[in-house]
């Protein structure tokens, strides 16, 4: 069977998240019932990452079996046709070997987290940043952010409900950055654990609001205590920008 790697983007809200769920209309299900509109055939169309509700994707990547060979640009117009409505789209498709996989094969995620720091009400971006109206300083936040490169034990910063067999993960890269009124965080890592970057960036909001000092997330980190973390940031604000394989 002919296996196709899907290139997506997708806007989280309305979305339960990514995976099948009994609760309410996901991503996930929402491509799988685009193919069989387009090619009739019932087929599990599998994702590199099992993004939360509410949270977005600009680079998400999966792959899909179908039982012949199509043109790829058929297959990305013609799956693009069935989702209407919804807020998801295939920018591109192409054919890939048989043991490609979107998930087991990335080498790295990255991910994007964005603040809108600023007193007035959020209006064009609502839904797709998180609105902080107190000044943060982004150079504080960037400075905490290194404590969290490298290999650690991330517990302090994993959801309880996380399923991954170890919270050991090694963080390539993350930066904080402001841009007029948005603080930019940016975060790279092989796979990450569940709510690990919306629990960086609540915490690095402490710090860039002066509640905490950058040396307080090391210690947090080094706790390896749940509790020891700051408030988990809204889905809103953070975005699968790519999936490298």
């Amino acid at each position: 069977m002919p296996r196709y790697r899907l290139l997506i983007e997708y806007d989280g809200a309305g979305f339960v998240g990514w995976q099948k769920q009994a609760n309410g209309l996901s991503v996930q299900e929402a491509l799988s019932k685009a193919v069989f509109g387009f090619c009739g055939e019932n087929a599990d169309v599998t994702g590199a990452g099992r993004t939360d509700a509410g949270v977005h994707a600009s680079g998400q990547t999966a792959h899909v079996d179908l039982s012949k060979e199509w043109p790829v640009d058929t297959i990305r117009d013609a799956i693009n046709f069935h989702l209407r409505p919804h807020a998801v789209c295939v920018l591109a498709a192409d054919l890939v070997a048989d043991d490609f996989h979107a998930r087991f094969d990335a080498v790295g995620r990255e991910y994007r987290y964005v603040i809108l720091n600023r007193k007035p009400p959020v209006t064009l971006e609502r839904g797709k940043v998180w609105h902080v109206v107190a000044p943060l300083d982004a150079g504080a936040m960037h400075e905490a952010a290194q404590f969290l490169v490298g290999r650690h034990d991330f517990t302090t910063f994993r959801a309880a409900a996380c399923q991954a067999k170890s919270p050991i993960k090694t963080v390539e890269h993350v930066s904080v950055s402001r841009h007029g009124s948005h603080i930019v965080i940016e975060a790279k890592e092989r796979s990450f654990l569940h709510n690990q970057v919306r629990s960086f960036a609540g915490t690095l909001k402490w710090v860039g609001e002066g509640k905490w000092r950058p040396s307080d997330v090391a210690d947090a980190l080094a706790a390896r205590d749940r509790t020891r973390c700051g408030p988990v940031a809204p889905p809103d604000g953070l975005t699968l920008v790519a999936v490298r394989y």
